[in-house]
């Protein structure tokens, strides 16, 4: 336990009740934030292809419907990359997602 504690300041890396201690709550942290970080990038995915594809005139829904519909199966990791790094591979994507959706059938409104 004071191996694992080690680099910590004070009696938490010194002592081993507090070590213990220490290194518990470090652990249960960890754990958690190995979940978190899973959401948080993609959080900042849908944040950078949102900010790409308002540049072309489009939201970020529309956007994934139209990729649903053109078949299109690229991950958001891939599209935010594509967005930052490869603009002309990026505008071809949003210009086939474009056509898509302009001959996309609109939906109708069953009434109830």
């Amino acid at each position: 336990m004071l191996t694992a504690a080690k680099g910590f300041r004070l009696k938490r890396s010194k002592l081993y009740r507090y070590a213990s201690d220490a290194v518990d709550h470090g652990r249960q942290y960890a754990y958690r934030d190995r979940r978190v970080k899973k959401r948080t990038f993609r959080y900042l995915w849908q944040i950078r292809i949102n900010a790409a594809v308002r540049e072309a005139g489009l939201t970020y829904s529309r956007f994934i419907e139209g990729l649903k519909a053109a078949k299109i199966e690229l991950d958001r990791k891939v599209l935010a990359d594509l967005a930052a790094t490869d603009a002309a591979a990026f505008t071809e994507i949003v210009n086939l997602v474009k056509a898509t959706l302009k001959n996309k059938p609109a939906a109708t409104l069953a009434k109830a």
